[in-house]
């Protein structure tokens, strides 16, 4: 079954283990060092982000190295990235309302 980035990201485990990877490759023991979860749930979890493309594994002697795909994310990032001028629209309302409140109150 091939999965896809959302399935990878949506688990908070899978992003804190992209993000980990995202500055060095470490062997899958390392990656499970990392963390306070059994090293057969690590395994779970690499597996679904090598399934989804995000991450692919490189046998060097006796330790399997994982290594990020960044690229992978990409359609992760411009389905995000298409709501960010809908949030800073709202921000900026809301600041603007804030502010006309504070204005007020410091006419008082």
């Amino acid at each position: 079954m091939r999965r896809d980035v959302f399935q990878a990201i949506a688990d908070p485990v899978r992003r804190d283990i992209i993000e980990l990877l995202a500055t060095e490759s470490l062997s899958v023991n390392e990656v499970a060092e990392r963390f306070k979860i059994s090293r057969p749930a690590i395994s779970k979890h690499l597996k679904i982000l090598n399934e989804c493309g995000i991450i692919d594994f490189n046998q060097v002697g006796r330790e399997r190295l994982c290594l990020i795909q960044p690229q992978k994310l990409i359609p992760a990032f411009l389905w995000i990235n298409q709501y960010n001028k809908l949030w800073e629209d709202k921000i900026d309302s809301f600041e603007n309302y804030i502010n006309q409140i504070q204005s007020k109150n410091d006419k008082k």
